[in-house]
């Protein structure tokens, strides 16, 4: 299974993709995860990230699909992967595509969107940044990070229904219901 998990912040990408770790043995790439891991390792794609992250810019798309590359080519992600975070626009799509093939592995297996409300995604956004003590999780900027995904990132699904991998999956419900629908999805 190679799975790319689509949903706008706060949709439960982060949460469902381990428990589908747990479930199906293959491993979660999150570029997050993975730049930071690259950094830890000195790596020369790490060394790169970070003298822009200790810049306090945003890391070049470029790098970051360095890194995904670098981390599919991994012994544990030839099985299968969960990619969180990535692609995130159509163009990235299309690049993780020819990584795919170039490293003769097959393409996206399933593109699975994790479909929420935008006004439950608010209200879990706000409750999360409670409880996180994050100040900087206000709901104009919230709404902006959720208006930003609507331009970019959700034409991703159109792109994986082209190729006849997406499936839209409800994100409504208790973390178990959402679990058992993805899982149904991926074994069907």
């Amino acid at each position: 299974m190679r799975i790319v998990l689509l949903g706008a912040p706060g949709s439960g990408k982060g949460t469902q993709g381990e428990k589908l770790v747990a479930r199906f043995g293959i491993p979660k790439v999150s570029t997050g995860d993975a730049l930071r891991a690259a950094v830890n390792e000195g790596t020369a794609l790490g060394k790169r990230a970070k003298a822009a992250m200790d810049a306090g810019e945003l890391v070049a798309n470029e790098i970051v699909i360095d890194i995904v590359d670098e981390r599919l080519q991994q012994p544990d992600a030839r099985k299968g992967f969960i990619l969180d975070g990535f692609p995130r626009n159509t163009a990235q799509a299309e690049t993780l595509d020819g990584m795919l093939q170039r490293m003769g592995s097959g393409g996206i297996t399933h593109a699975l969107h994790l479909h929420v409300n935008d006004e439950e995604i608010v209200s879990r956004l706000l409750e999360r940044a409670k409880i996180e003590g994050r100040a900087d999780d206000k709901e104009d900027v919230i709404r902006n990070r959720i208006a930003v995904y609507n331009a970019e990132t959700a034409p991703l699904i159109a792109y994986y229904k082209a190729q006849g991998v997406a499936h839209t999956v409800d994100g409504m419900g208790s973390l178990e219901e959402i679990f058992e629908r993805l899982a149904a999805v991926l074994t069907a």
